[in-house]
């Protein structure tokens, strides 16, 4: 018998699609996937996002605006490097051509792909 453990999953959804680039509607998508990253937290799991990762070195590095060509040498390979150390991708919200990159990456990898919170299970460590 294989005992369950807990997973890393990579919380995937839109960052800048649908905001022309607007701080307060990119907030609004960082916290709805910090929303569901606690979410699976709290059925025992181990989230991520890409946006953890990436933005202090993206800020490190220099970039002045989202989508300078610094921006874009860090934000999305560093969550591709990511999904690699996870054991699976959350897809969430709504029209992202970057979220649905680390879906495709994800599967390229072999890695499972979930839709919905509530296809995760709950891992309750019982040491």
């Amino acid at each position: 018998m294989t005992k369950m453990r807990n997973l890393m999953i990579l919380v995937a959804g839109p960052y800048r699609s649908g905001t022309n680039d607007d701080p307060v509607l990119i907030d609004a998508n960082v916290k709805a996937m910090t929303d569901t990253a606690l979410a699976l937290y709290n059925k025992g799991h181990l989230p991520v996002l890409g946006e953890w990762f990436a933005l202090p070195l993206i800020e490190a590095a220099g970039s002045k605006e989202i989508g300078d060509a610094v921006f874009n040498q860090i934000f999305h390979p560093v969550a591709i490097q990511l999904i690699n150390h996870c054991d699976g991708v959350l897809r969430i919200g709504g029209p992202s051509a970057g979220a649905d990159e680390m879906v495709e990456t994800g599967l390229a990898y072999g890695k499972t792909i979930y839709r919905n919170l509530e296809e995760i299970p709950e891992f309750k460590d019982e040491v």
